[in-house]
């Protein structure tokens, strides 16, 4: 068997930092079930069979019409498999929203987005609040 080449393996790595990062609520999405919506939300034939080849590196040049269906899935630009300095960007976004659902306040702040500049304000300035009343030995 070949080793991947050097864009091949970069492929597999992004793609699998997408299943490891972008969740659905109970979990890690199998490469079936990413399979399966794309066919039916985006009405792009790929099988899990190849997304598992792309994940592994053993499928190193996907079509543009793949990658384009993995990152609408994701929720990702396609550039997110194209250009490093934008998959670097784009990454640090996600460990966020991660990093938030792992805390349990994806909610909250998805709430808090649709609100006004100074109902954000308040929101801030009382979880600054309620920090400092649960951190009082903390300096800020």
């Amino acid at each position: 068997m070949t080793e991947p080449d050097e864009g091949g393996s970069r492929i597999a790595e992004k793609l699998n930092h997408l299943f490891h990062t972008v969740h659905r609520g109970d979990g890690e999405y199998s490469n079936k079930a990413v399979a399966e919506a794309i066919a039916e939300k985006q009405g792009v034939q790929i099988s899990h069979t190849y997304i598992w080849q792309l994940r592994t590196g053993r499928r190193d040049n996907p079509t543009i019409q793949h990658l384009t269906a993995l990152a609408k899935f994701f929720g990702v630009p396609v550039v997110y498999f194209l250009d490093d300095a934008e998959t670097a960007r784009i990454n640090q976004d996600l460990e966020l929203l991660a990093a938030m659902r792992e805390a349990g306040i994806t909610e909250i702040a998805l709430r808090t987005a649709d609100l006004s500049d100074s109902s954000r304000t308040a929101v801030g300035d009382m979880v600054t609040q309620l920090w400092r009343l649960e951190h009082p030995s903390a300096e800020t």
